[in-house]
């Protein structure tokens, strides 16, 4: 069966020139070899004419084309002083397009930076954008509210946590991408429609084939496109306008969440763990401001969260090893708020409205069916206790639903419900909150399986792991599916829903290490460097996601509840929590306002209120609350059709007709730079420094984690103290924290004796037993020296030297090891012997260094060389040669054909 790929965007670099008529958009790959051109007018004041030409120029052609539209627009005929083409901007990618009350916008992304690096994909976070005008100053229709919609827009920062990827689908998860490349062909020919199988023919006619008569093996690739899910995607409005009336390529998805990186050095070998969030931009909002669910079935504050681990090792996605795990988190699925307007840090929660069928949480769980398969496991860390009912309300609502959705669904695949009063048990001094959530995310993680590319080991049968036996999931012949996952939420989704997704991840990374062969048993411990590496990412995109929804970084972490929190940290605690409070009061409408405006939940028109004359944006999010609908949904049958038949496989990652659609399939050539991923990643025809490399520059375990002491294991899954680590474990320090340290280390007195220091290691502590015993082997010769009176040093001086060690542990004021001394003696034994070879004319010198010649030459001399012997396939090699410069050519073989082929199919065709 022909392999398959993914296909690589074609458009990676754009330049906009600019005339007075119109805007020509010239986007290129990255190797510059292959250009498209797009013509904006800019003569209409309220319409979008977009035209896309259809022909691919190479470089030659696009200077004269440009050459050409500089000449023709011109303001007089050979004037050679002023231009008729300008050059406007340089960018990397289109956001899209967007009107307000005036003209269309155009937003290009002008600066990005590289995050992740994924099987040679890469993935980037948008650094900085700009916004342009496209009508022309001469028919521009002013409108007084246009520059405050424009300012609302902008208050979304593009530049904050946006992501996307010219070659890989970000809005998938890493199994969804995965597995549609080894669906074989014939599933894919048997879904087209005769109209593309026409269309296809013809094609094939037009692309001639010197070589197809001779019947020869045509290596074939089939390129993939698969359809974003838009659910995830934040621009797909923005593009919508454009999306059927120019190439692909110029379509580019951007999401919205998290992206962090780090590599895990065991033993040298790299293994990268990425951690990837994807914010929902359906019912997307801020805290207060959108709680609960919409109409639809989509919640509040919902992220799918993946982790992926890799052999970094082999990059390719066919031969390396990939794994996955995918959680998600989001509001309580039930018509619920909080009022605002009583200025109160917890405001009341209320129910908004009845739904005795759980009509929305049916809508909620049919999505979540459809992506993740079964089983769905529902984490609920809401308070159960409390002197005034607070967020009890919600559990005594979601508990009644779940039970009434579960009562249609199968056996095997209903919906489990975890209610655990997490706050409750941190408060208690008799539980421990992290030894709870471990064996939730350990029954948790056997029932869903995980995700990777390649079947268990045979050491896995050999040494079976009772854990690794009850590990769920679908198990194929190419590996393990994740089918089910797990849904954490508390009220807010932030806070203790971070700790529990740290947990669960924390199992799954285990397990997921395991199969990749890196550690013998499935279980990871704290306080090691590849928990810690872990944990740092995971406070990262709790933070980050904090930030978005909350408006403040995480109030409480891992280490609050691991109760190894500095004292500090309690005040930084409370200044969150302020911050936190002053966000949602004053900030949160003039954010949420942004995000309406930048996902066109809200359209401004003339005839419509303006944005800011809303009272209330609750019917922008609820579409559907004022129409009776045509097609009223079961309550009995409340999935969508085809879901149950697949389950527990998730009916998205089916070959099904309905999947089929969405995956679009091209036939290349295998050595067509649509697909080439290696020159995609290494850019061969670029000049690049290695010390500028992004895997040079991200997180490293044995960098950034490892203790810097000599004799230390290096393995990543060996607990440490918290003094050991490389970082501080008590929390990160800045760069200017950093700084202050080493001058205030470089000024301060010089520390006591080492009798008065607390050692931190086993090596310090062995060397402390020894100068608290009597008259060990290393002390001796230094009490000779000191009463034969052959150092005249003093006692003071001798405590100097004792304080004072190298940067790499090493006492100066003692005597070496015996085997150290050992090493030296023959060290000094083998200079005198050199010495000895050098004055002394009767050793031989071949009895003691025997050298063996490694070039072809027979005798090696300065003076004498003779001619090398030749063998017989370079001979062979010299005479075709001289034999084709006299032109008589010897006949080709077939590897030959077929390397001149596919030489003419690259550069002709």
């Amino acid at each position: 069966m022909p392999q398959a790929a993914a296909t690589i965007s074609g458009i990676q670099k754009m330049v906009l020139y600019e005339t007075r008529a119109r805007y020509f958009l010239v986007g290129s790959n990255h190797a510059q070899t292959k250009h498209r051109v797009l013509k904006i007018d800019r003569t209409e004041p309220k319409d979008l004419v977009i035209i896309d030409d259809k022909h691919v120029y190479n470089q030659q052609e696009v200077w004269e084309l440009l050459g050409r539209l500089d000449l023709g627009n011109r303001t007089k005929i050979g004037q050679k002083g002023s231009s008729g083409l300008y050059r406007a901007v340089t960018a990397y990618g289109i956001v899209g397009f967007v009107r307000f009350l005036e003209g269309y916008y155009m937003v290009l992304i002008t600066k990005h930076r590289r995050m992740a690096d994924i099987g040679g994909h890469s993935i980037y976070k948008i650094e900085d954008t700009t916004m342009i005008y496209i009508p022309n100053d001469s028919v521009r229709v002013t409108h007084p509210d246009e520059a405050r919609y424009v300012r609302i827009f902008q208050n979304v920062d593009l530049s904050s946590n946006f992501y996307f990827s010219y070659s890989y689908d970000l809005s998938h998860s890493l199994q969804y991408n995965l597995t549609s490349l080894q669906r074989p062909y014939e599933l894919w020919s048997s879904a087209a429609s005769p109209a593309k199988v026409e269309a296809h023919a013809r094609s094939k006619q037009d692309s001639f084939d010197i070589f197809e008569d001779e019947g020869l093996p045509t290596q074939v690739v089939y390129g993939l496109q698969t359809e974003p899910y838009y659910k995830y995607v934040w621009n797909g409005k923005l593009l919508e306008r454009i999306k059927d009336i120019v190439h692909p390529d110029w379509l580019m998805y951007i999401i919205h969440g998290f992206c962090g990186q780090s590599k895990l050095l065991i033993y040298g070998r790299p293994v990268h763990i990425t951690l990837i969030a994807r914010r929902s931009s359906r019912f997307a909002g801020t805290r207060f401001l959108k709680r609960g669910a919409n109409c639809e079935g989509d919640v509040a504050n919902e992220v799918e969260t993946e982790q992926i681990v890799h052999d970094a090792s082999v990059m390719s996605f066919t031969a390396g090893s990939y794994s996955s795990y995918v959680q998600v988190r989001g509001s309580v699925p039930l018509y619920w708020s909080q009022d605002i307007s009583t200025m109160m840090p917890k405001p009341p929660i209320r129910l908004d409205q009845a739904d005795p069928y759980a009509t929305v949480a049916a809508l909620h769980f049919d999505q979540m069916l459809q992506r993740f398969g079964s089983p769905i496991i529902i984490l609920n860390l809401v308070k159960k206790r409390e002197k005034r009912k607070h967020e009890k309300i919600l559990s005594e609502e979601l508990y009644p639903a779940v039970i009434n959705l579960n009562q249609f669904l199968p056996p095997d695949h209903r919906i489990d419900y975890i209610a655990w009063d997490m706050a409750r048990y941190t408060k208690s001094k008799l539980f421990n909150v992290l030894d709870r959530l471990s064996m939730i995310a350990e029954n948790v993680v056997k029932r869903t399986g995980f995700f990777i590319n390649r079947s268990d080991f045979y050491c896995h049968t050999l040494r079976p792991d009772d854990r690794w036996r009850d590990v769920g999931g679908c198990v194929t012949i190419k590996g393990r599916l994740q089918t089910g996952v797990l849904r954490t939420n508390c009220v807010d989704c932030l806070d203790r829903t971070n700790t529990a997704q740290f947990m669960v991840g924390k199992c799954a990374l285990a397990y997921q290490l395991y199969a990749l062969g890196m550690i013998d048993k499935p279980k990871l411990q704290f306080d090691t460097d590849c928990v810690r590496l872990f944990e740092e990412l995971y406070e990262d995109h709790g933070d980050t996601l904090s930030l978005q929804y909350g408006g403040s970084q995480l109030v409480h972490r891992v280490k609050t509840y691991r109760k190894i929190a500095p004292w500090t940290q309690h005040s930084k605690d409370i200044m969150q929590t302020l911050s936190r409070y002053y966000s949602n009061a004053f900030s949160d409408a003039d954010r949420q306002d942004a995000i309406n405006l930048f996902l066109q939940v809200y359209q401004p028109a003339e005839n419509k209120p303006h944005l800011w004359e809303l009272p209330t944006d609750f019917y922008l999010h609820q579409t559907s609350t004022m129409a009776l609908p045509y097609n009223r949904r079961s309550y009995t049958l409340w999935w969508s059709d085809g879901v149950i038949s697949y389950l527990p496989v998730p009916y998205d990652e089916v070959a099904c007709e309905d999947t089929m659609k969405k995956v679009k399939v091209k036939r290349l050539n295998r050595f067509d730079e649509s697909i080439d991923i290696y020159t995609e990643f290494f850019k061969p025809y670029e000049l690049t420094s290695f010390d500028d490399t992004f895997c040079i520059a991200m997180t490293n375990s044995a960098r950034e984690f490892m203790p810097k002491s000599v004799g230390v294991d290096p393995s990543p899954f060996t607990v440490r103290k918290p003094e050991e680590t490389g970082k501080s474990v008590l929390g990160k320090s800045s760069k200017e924290e950093t700084v202050l340290q080493r001058k205030t280390a470089a000024s301060a007195p010089p520390p006591p004796s080492e009798e008065a220091i607390t050692s931190t290691s086993e090596d310090d502590s062995e060397e402390d037993r020894d100068d608290e015993g009597s008259v060990s082997q290393r002390s001796t010769p230094i009490k000779l020296l000191t009463e034969s009176g052959e150092s005249s040093r003093t006692q003071e001086e001798i405590q100097m030297h004792q304080t004072i060690k190298e940067p790499y542990g090493l006492d100066l004021s003692k005597c070496p090891a015996d085997e150290d001394m050992l090493i030296y003696e023959r060290f000094a034994r083998l200079g005198e012997s050199q010495h000895t070879v050098e004055k002394t004319e009767q050793i031989n010198v071949a009895n003691i260094i025997s050298l063996v010649p490694v070039s072809r030459f027979p005798g090696d001399s300065v003076y004498a060389i003779s001619v090398p012997q030749v063998d017989r396939d370079s001979r062979d090699v010299f005479e075709s040669h001289v034999m084709a410069g006299q032109g008589q050519v010897r006949a080709l073989c077939r590897d030959d054909v077929l390397m001149y082929r596919e030489y003419v199919k690259n550069r002709y065709m």
